[in-house]
């Protein structure tokens, strides 16, 4: 007998090192990668960022409900500007820290650590550096206008717990001075040798495509918003950066923006208010009673008609969602782009520019009106009813 509970011990003894021998291999998922490559972590941090601009999600976008394009139709604490109870500050946080700009780094850090050979691979490489350069400074721009000072210098260490919270307008100047870099250091020509344009992520870059030339066109109008932005701090900043800026920026027509693609990767309005079923927006009455005052053609690019008129809901109050307008079709398709910035943001920017006495090329007036015509043009209104909308005198 004791003979066999000492083969039993030594059976579970050399069951439980077979166990054990490989212990770290059985434990790891081999379906996850644990190392990845730099260009899906860009594309990663860009879909994050282009979700958060789009999302209804009250947790996480409530710029719709702030400009009083929308009101909740049954719970109003956000049109009611409340963003304490949900505590979206930290959620917003998380989303830009966490899901962007983490990525970002880690991707500049893989590409820092890439080895090259040749003038084409060493543009392209650089190419890639300051594209992820651009991204960050417009995320951190967002952060800095949402929130005032921000986590910069200090930032992204998983080491350091309490980051020091920066001055907003230090930062700003220092996101200015990088997005010039930036913009003036991409090499948008052809590589003399093997007569290839230059590029940066290729079809990893999900809002330009790999078109290095529309992010140096990206990293201009961004200057352009971002000083104009500072123009009542520093004006004489302001107008350097703007005056230098502005003739590169995008033309007419030209913008930044996520091309959903439906399905798993549709555009979360789309996932918000169609796939989930619920009633929880409506068009606010301040926007269209504004547009019905102005006889807006974009009104039905905008919204649905409710029987025979356009009617938004009291912003700030409960709203019968049935008995309103809604949202269009256009904006609630799985395929509708997120536009990040685009050559009408641009067009009204320089309009302020003009007034404030900048020299940006035209006057208030006629950038204010190429900052319209622009905005009809993307809904698809006709040049003739385009004109007739600026001919009002209250347009």
């Amino acid at each position: 007998m004791k003979k066999i509970h000492i083969l039993l011990l030594f059976l579970i003894g050399i069951t439980f090192l077979s166990c054990t021998k490989n212990f770290e291999d059985f434990n790891t998922d081999k379906k996850k990668a644990t190392v990845v490559p730099a260009q899906f972590l860009f594309a990663n941090a860009q879909k994050a960022l282009a979700d958060q601009y789009s999302s209804t999600n009250v947790n996480l976008n409530n710029w719709k409900l702030f400009a009083q394009y929308w009101t909740e139709t049954t719970y109003t604490d956000e049109s009611n500007y409340d963003v304490v109870t949900r505590n979206i500050g930290s959620l917003l946080f998380r989303a830009y820290y966490r899901d962007m700009l983490v990525d970002l780094k880690e991707a500049r850090r893989l590409i820092t650590e890439q080895e090259v050979v040749g003038d084409l691979a060493t543009i392209n490489k650089s190419n890639r550096l300051y594209t992820i350069d651009l991204l960050e400074v417009y995320i951190y721009e967002q952060l800095v206008v949402i929130f005032g000072d921000v986590p910069y210098t200090e930032a992204l260490d998983p080491d350091n717990l309490s980051p020091v919270y920066d001055d907003a307008f230090t930062i700003y100047k220092d996101l200015l001075t990088r997005a010039k870099a930036a913009a003036d250091g991409l090499n948008d020509g052809i590589d003399p040798v093997t007569q290839e344009a230059y590029g940066n992520f290729g079809s990893a870059d999900l809002m330009m495509g790999g078109d290095v030339s529309m992010w140096k066109k990206f990293g201009n109008t961004l200057i352009v918003k971002m000083g104009m932005t500072i123009s009542t701090v520093d004006a004489g900043l302001a107008k350097g950066y703007v005056e230098g800026a502005y003739a590169n920026g995008f033309a007419f027509g030209e913008r930044c923006e996520f091309a959903y693609v439906g399905g798993a990767n549709s555009n979360p309005l789309y996932q918000d208010l169609i796939q989930g079923g619920r009633h929880d927006f409506v068009p606010a009455n301040t926007i269209i009673d504004m547009m019905t005052g102005l006889t807006d053609p974009r009104m039905p690019k905008y919204f649905e008609i409710n029987g025979e008129v356009y009617a938004g809901g009291i912003y700030g109050e409960s709203s019968p969602f049935s008995q309103l307008s809604h949202v269009s079709d256009r904006i609630q398709a799985p395929d509708y782009a997120s536009v990040m910035l685009d050559y009408m943001d641009m067009a009204f920017y320089l309009a302020e520019a003009a007034e404030r006495g900048f020299s940006v090329g035209g006057s208030a007036a006629e950038w204010y009106a190429n900052g319209v015509k622009s905005s009809l043009d993307y809904w698809g209104v006709d040049a003739a009813e385009a004109d007739a909308y600026l001919a009002q005198a209250n347009v």
